[in-house]
């Protein structure tokens, strides 16, 4: 019987092949490839078979995801939004909006997640946009900034304040009267992922399209989501450490410098050795994290953060010092190195800043949790 995470990853690596340079620079995927990858379940491959996904556990879509991160970010990150949209629909819709939404993002739809506005980033109490009830429709009203994968989106799930206090998460068909989707433009990171300003105006949707009815709690349903996305992000983070030890690698076997190799330089290897680490550091937090997910552990969320943070961290240390060693091979606009220490930057600010990281981190061990060496 076939691997399917070798099939999987075989499938990308042609698909991909040498045009992440060319995505990167142009700003853009193409939306075929999208649409191939979202019906063959690649985009969101934690969705159950019930519902016409793959069904895969966190351990292995987190390997595919960082194969995918190696060979380009932001295609990653398309797949990060899309796995948080379905995430989220599959946790908090019923089982008719599970049913319908889930099925069409194996069928070839797109998502996105709305989040982040102008004044409300890692502080989401501060959340503006209004979800108002009007007998059997909604009316979304608001403004969210950096939405990544909005430009390709077919809808997009927008988080907002209720009339009664409560909050919800309501899908915003994309072309949908009042929608205004604005792209922007030369972002320092995954330049072709589609991040995305959003203008909501008095969108009129049924009252079918709030998950669960709404009326959650607003800190359940930011875990909810972001829960997906921090751990997606350490396994991309993963990818973009594979790439840059491999790129490191190669160029440090093959430059020749005052009449040795540069791997032959002390101080040379010592950079690789310590990117080395520095991926099998990430690597590790990952596994383990993916373990607490998949057994249900009541560490599981320290654990993803945990590995969000080890991965981002040591994906932004790793790109720079891989630059370091490829040097002016390694800065030019859309190679690979280049790519990764501008893409490794902004994994240390989403899902989670490092130091929003580093205040949960230390609550954990202020509250005596962390005893034991958990």
């Amino acid at each position: 019987m076939s691997d399917p995470l070798a099939a999987a990853r075989s499938l990308l690596t042609g698909l991909v092949g040498d045009q992440a340079e060319a995505w990167d620079r142009a700003g853009r995927l193409p939306r075929e490839l999208l649409t191939k990858l979202g019906a063959g379940g690649y985009l969101s491959p934690g969705v159950p078979a019930a519902y016409g996904g793959l069904g895969w556990t966190s351990a292995r879509d987190g390997e595919f995801t960082a194969h995918v991160g190696s060979l380009c970010s932001s295609l990653r990150s398309v797949m990060t939004s899309q796995g948080m949209a379905a995430w989220t629909i599959e946790r908090l819709g019923d089982e008719e909006q599970r049913a319908d939404l889930l099925g069409r993002l194996t069928g070839g739809d797109l998502a996105a997640v709305a989040f982040s506005e102008p004044q409300a980033g890692s502080d989401l109490s501060a959340i503006a946009t209004r979800i108002h009830r009007d007998g059997d429709s909604v009316v979304v009203d608001g403004h969210k900034t950096w939405s990544t994968a909005a430009v390709y989106a077919d809808f997009v799930v927008v988080f907002g304040m209720l009339d009664d206090g409560g909050a919800g998460a309501v899908v915003v068909p994309a072309d949908a009267p009042g929608v205004e989707i604005e792209r922007i433009a030369d972002p320092l990171g995954c330049r072709a992922a589609g991040h995305a300003d959003l203008r909501m105006t008095g969108v009129r949707l049924p009252a079918a399209c709030l998950l669960g009815g709404g009326g959650q709690f607003l800190p359940l349903l930011v875990t909810t989501a972001l829960a997906y996305g921090r751990m997606s992000v350490a396994w991309g983070c993963v990818g973009i450490l594979r790439a840059c030890l491999h790129a490191a690698g190669k160029h440090a076997r093959t430059r020749e410098q005052f009449g040795r190799t540069l791997g032959g330089h002390q101080l040379v290897a010592r950079h690789l050795a310590e990117l080395l680490v520095a991926e099998q550091a990430a690597t590790r937090a990952c596994e383990h994290a993916s373990r607490c997910r998949d057994e249900g552990s009541p560490d599981q969320v320290i654990a993803t953060v945990l590995a969000k943070h080890t991965s981002a961290t040591n994906a932004a240390w790793g790109a720079a010092v891989a630059v370091q060693v490829l040097a002016s091979a390694g800065t030019r606009d859309g190679h690979a190195v280049a790519r990764a220490y501008r893409d490794a930057k902004c994994m240390e600010i989403i899902e989670g800043s490092n130091e929003m990281c580093q205040l949960l981190l230390a609550d954990h061990v202020l509250t005596g949790a962390g005893r034991g060496g958990r």
